[in-house]
């Protein structure tokens, strides 16, 4: 059976503030623990009103407290935004917290506009030390050496399992590069997911952490009672992406009957391109795509993004999405790291 994860995007809603999505994650992530998900991650996300992960770090470790056995991660840290050695303190203390159960997927690109960008003191040349951060950030969570002057508190010797996250070529390259597990990004920039996983597996080097390449892919999965319910429900993230193409990033928005009445037809094509891999409906429907996914990418493991408004229609989403794929009611004992 494919493993299956949770992208949580911890959404801020017209009727949610950034407290009740907090909470309303560290929830699903038990919801998800007690189904049998392998994995809840969240992203860094600055600047954003109806997304509440900026500090990645400390929303991890309020999951983590209100689970007890599921992996919880960083899908990602954007590492140009920080120090090397910062990330390694926080999540070399998350892995001390809750041992054998933190990720942390890294990815290059700011995961905000230019303007804040200069807020958070970083500059865009900093993505071009994006190799060498990674190599750093390792070594930093790995056994501290003889003599070694500097070293993470307590992140030595924690070995936080490393994924590179990515959207184009460059991430699968590097991922192969360093032998680390590879997140594509297909739930937003589907265009490009066949030829990077054929990239990243034909390139592979195993390493310390892998043996053989590992492809976690992303994708947008929203289940209902009905295939006409669950296209209702997704109408939220169809406007949450055409207020990107607006400029408009605001908070989550109530599904509407008809997204045409929305939308224009140039803000249609650019959203329905970037959303082209999504998989909406009831359980057969839900099933027979990520069967049809898992089969054309070969995936490893799925990680899928439910951006459903209502919590409790998000969780019966999961829900739905995880008896869709056969995962045993109960969580077992051994959960995949890798």
């Amino acid at each position: 059976m494919t493993p299956l994860s949770i992208l949580e995007l911890v959404r801020v809603t017209e009727a949610v503030d950034a407290r009740g999505a907090l909470n309303n994650a560290r929830g699903l992530a038990a919801h998800a623990e007690r189904l049998g998900y392998n994995r809840v991650w969240v992203a860094e996300h600055h600047n954003m009103r109806g997304i509440a992960s900026a500090a990645t770090s400390v929303v991890l470790a309020h999951i983590a407290e209100g689970t007890k056995t599921i992996r919880i991660g960083a899908g990602g840290i954007m590492l140009p935004n920080h120090s090397p050695y910062v990330i390694a303190e926080q999540f070399g203390t998350l892995a001390q917290l809750f041992p054998g159960r933190i990720d942390l997927g890294l990815g290059r690109a700011p995961g905000t506009d230019q303007l804040t960008l200069r807020a958070l003191r970083r500059t865009p040349e900093a993505a071009d030390n994006f190799p060498q951060d990674i190599l750093e950030l390792q070594a930093f969570l790995a056994p501290a050496g003889p003599g070694q002057r500097i070293e993470a508190v307590p992140a030595a010797g924690t070995n936080v399992p490393l994924w590179i996250l990515g959207s184009s070529h460059f991430g699968a390259m590097l991922a192969a590069e360093l032998g680390l597990p590879y997140a594509f990004a297909s739930h937003f920039a589907p265009d490009h997911l066949i030829e990077a996983l054929a990239i990243y597996r034909s390139r592979f080097k195993p390493s310390e952490q892998l043996d053989k390449p590992y492809a976690m892919v992303g994708v947008n999965v929203i289940a209902a009672e009905t295939d006409a319910d669950a296209k209702r429900l997704a109408t939220t993230q169809q406007m949450s992406f055409t207020g990107i193409f607006r400029g408009a990033r605001g908070l989550s928005q109530p599904p509407i009957d008809d997204i045409e009445t929305y939308w224009s037809p140039v803000e249609k094509a650019q959203v329905t391109r970037m959303l082209a891999r999504s998989i909406v409906g009831s359980p057969d429907t839900v099933r027979a795509g990520m069967d049809a996914l898992i089969a054309e990418a070969k995936a490893d493991e799925l990680i899928i993004v439910s951006d459903v408004y209502e919590h409790t229609l998000r969780l019966r989403s999961i829900e739905l999405i995880a008896e869709a794929a056969g995962l045993a009611s109960l969580r077992p004992a051994a959960i995949r790291a890798v």
